[in-house]
């Protein structure tokens, strides 16, 4: 590799996918707060919702993935705007 290319904080880092557990080494210059010991050698720790081995695109299964709740938040926000069913007349509930 050519010297003098690369920033000077191009260096191995862990990414952990935190849907499933799974770790995987890669050289990076991204900033990480934390650490991990990963076979007897720390390494920065990049955190991360969905990787390769749990996106449904490479492992062909459906799988929800809402670790920060955006479902939820979708639903309350958008719920006033839900068609009410409208009320039934007396002659309609007999």
């Amino acid at each position: 590799m050519r010297k003098g290319i690369h920033p000077e904080n191009y260096r191995m880092v862990a990414f952990k996918d935190m849907s499933n557990d799974d770790v995987f080494l890669t050289k990076s210059t991204a900033e990480a707060k934390e650490t991990i010991e990963v076979d007897g050698v720390e390494y920065p720790l990049i955190k991360l919702e969905i990787s390769r081995t749990s996106h449904p695109y490479y492992t062909g299964k459906m799988k929800l993935v809402d670790t920060a709740g955006r479902i939820d938040k979708f639903k309350n926000k958008y719920a006033k705007f839900k068609k009410a069913a409208p009320a039934k007349t007396e002659e309609e509930k007999k």
